[in-house]
Parts: structure tokens; sequence; C-alpha cells
């Protein structure tokens, strides 16, 4: 308790540069939460993809339809438990910075193979009686204020024209990382309507009876329409998800360099600033040996110092970042569901300790060192 006490004043001797230390890291930490969230953003869809689900796109492009015919022999194929398909709808509401994703999908079988996307049963007895209806996603709801009973009209661009749709019901996730900014209307709809592209589909959903058995079926579903019109790939629904992150260039590198390097930055900031405060107190230092105060007990004192700093400092980035991520995450949905998880956190936390004791160690082996006779010569 008393090293404590000697630690905290000296902390409160210098409040200007203390407080510019904490300060350093919180920011850092507020980065280092930022960055991370974005990367869970980006990664949300192939970290909630389901093990028994596969993703059967043309081979070509994945925006090139496959015919609806496929859904059939898809279900003939040994492992195969559930086919679903959804169509890229891409309409603009309102403004073309209302970007939210909507899909197309098979009213019958969607919510069964996507058993995560919790809808109410009325929502879900709505959606089936209803042609024109849609289903809105909880963070989509609370971005636009969609309620169920409006009426939602998009403008299409990718099949022209003015769209109105019904919405009678609001989805949930399952997890709290799960995306709910997006919308799903009825691919009846759309096939009724569009001119072009009737008897197509965006893509196949296969859901495989066991996920053990899931590169099996990946090659006999690629094998069953070899060398036809519309040959397909197929390849887990994680991977799949993980393409549209890869189109955005290597994300994951880029957060890595610019934390590692704001880590860096701060190591040395906060190294020089220790070194100071001991050169400052080196008189002190000296005093302390003389009454008593051993090597290693100083030593500990000068890494109490910087431990308590990089937690102070790490605590407060950390708890800005959870408080400020949430809305930006609905600010800027295009980037996914961001926030800060309890792990986030914790590793975040332990960072900070760690480039704290290792920013205070040469300071603090200095302190160690010193020779008294030296350290009083100096005053």
């Amino acid at each position: 308790m008393k090293s404590f006490r000697l630690v905290w004043a000296n902390l409160r001797r210098k409040k200007v540069r203390t407080t510019l230390a904490i300060g350093s890291f919180a920011v850092a930490l507020f980065l280092f939460g930022l960055l991370a969230a974005v990367r869970m953003g980006f990664r949300g869809g192939a970290d909630a993809a389901g093990a028994n689900r596969l993703a059967v796109i043309n081979r070509v492009s994945l925006i090139l339809p496959l015919p609806l015919s496929y859904r059939d022999r898809l279900l003939k194929v040994p492992g195969v438990a559930a086919v679903t398909y959804a169509s890229w709808f891409g309409g603009v509401y309102q403004d073309e910075r209302n970007f939210f994703p909507q899909f197309a999908v098979d009213k019958d079988t969607w919510f069964d193979v996507y058993a995560d996307n919790v809808v109410s049963p009325e929502g879900r007895d709505a959606f089936m009686k209803d042609r024109q209806a849609c289903l809105v996603g909880r963070a989509l709801a609370k971005r636009f204020g969609f309620k169920v009973g409006d009426r939602l009209p998009l403008r299409g661009t990718i099949w022209t024209g003015n769209w109105e749709f019904n919405v009678v019901g609001v989805y949930d996730g399952n997890r709290p990382e799960a995306d709910t900014s997006g919308m799903f209307f009825r691919a009846d709809y759309l096939e009724e309507r569009r001119a072009y592209g009737k008897g197509t589909v965006g893509y196949y959903v296969v859901k495989v009876g066991n996920p053990d058995d899931a590169v099996q079926v990946t090659k006999a579903i690629d094998a069953l329409f070899e060398n036809s019109p519309f040959e397909t790939r197929t390849q887990t629904e994680k991977s799949f998800a993980a393409s549209f992150a890869k189109q955005m260039g290597n994300v994951e590198l880029l957060i890595m360099t610019i934390g590692s390097v704001v880590f860096f930055t701060l190591l040395l900031v906060t190294g020089n600033t220790m070194a100071i405060a001991v050169r400052e107190r080196s008189g002190e230092l000296a005093v302390l040996k003389t009454v008593g105060f051993s090597d290693r007990r100083v030593l500990g004192l000068i890494l109490a110092e910087a431990v308590l700093i990089a937690g102070q400092g790490g605590f407060i980035g950390l708890a800005l970042a959870k408080l400020v991520i949430p809305r930006l995450s609905r600010a800027l949905p295009m980037l996914g569901v961001l926030y800060v998880s309890p792990l986030t956190f914790a590793a975040g936390f332990v960072l900070a300790i760690a480039v704290g004791a290792a920013a205070g160690l040469l300071p603090a082996i200095g302190a160690m060192r010193l020779r008294v006779v030296d350290a009083l010569r100096r005053i």
C-alpha cells in the first residue's frame, strides 16, 4: 500500500505530462478498438457462416445467374438436406447514400436454411401471404425508423422502375454480431415484375445433412453441372462471405500495419517519458536506496508507474470505443456490424499493459542499477 501511494504521488507530481501520457494510450487503444471492430465487421459474414451451408454460384462470375431449374437437381445430390436461393436486388431508398443490402429470397425455404435469422411467427405468416411483403433487419429498422405496416419504396437499378414493398416484420439475429442491416423480399415478386432474367436466380445455398460431407457434396454439385451452359462453383459459405471482403483489398493487412505502427510509436513515446521521469528523480531514487529500498523494489516502482499510466489510458480508450463504435456502425452500415466484444476489450487492455511494461522496462532497469554515489553527485 505504501508503494502504491508513492507511485501515485509521483504520477501526480507532473500532472500535465502524466495526462498527456494517459491520453496517448487512450487514443491508441481507441484506434485499436476501432480497427478491431472494422476487422470484425468485414469478417462478420464469414464468422457467422454456417458450417453446414454451401454457396453455389456461376463458375464464371457471381454477377451471372443460374437457372431456377437447378434447384430440383441440387435436392437430388446425396448429402443435401435443403436448398434455397437468393438474388441481389440493388435498389435505392430515397438517395444513393442510403445503401443497404436487399435480397429476393425463396419464401418457402430461406428461413428454414437460415434459422439464425429470427422472425416472429406473425411476421413469417404475413411474409407468406403478401406477395409484396418484405422483412427488414433490426438494425435497418432502427436506422430509418421502419415499422410493421410501413410502405417501403425502392428505385430499381438492376431491374429498373419503382418498386414498393410492405414491411410485415422485423428479423433479428441469434448472435450479437449478426448482421441485421438488410432486407428480404419474395423472389416470386421479382420474378413477376422483372423484364429480363426470368427463370434465373443469383445464387443457391445448399444445406448439408452432415458438415463432414461438405467436401464430397461440393465436388458432386460441380461435377453434376460440368460442361453445361451454366457451370457452377461451390464453396463453403465462409469462403463465399470472405470473397466479398477480399474485393475491398487486404483489409486485415492494412489494419495490422496501422495498428503495429501506432503501438510502436506509443512504445517509443512512453519509453521516452519514463526515461525523463527517472532522470529527473535520480536524486530521490538514491535517497530511497539509502533508506533501505532494494534495487528490485525501485525497479517495481518505475514499472508500476508505466503500467498504471498504460492501464488508465487503455481503459479510457477502450471504453470510449465501446461507446462510440455502435453509433458509427449505424451511421456507416456498409461496414457491417461494428462493436467492441468483451474479448476485444480484454485483449486491448492486456496489450496496453504489455506496452506500458515494455516502455518502462529500460528506464526501470536504469533506475535499479543506479549507484547512490553517482546519483548524489548529480545533485
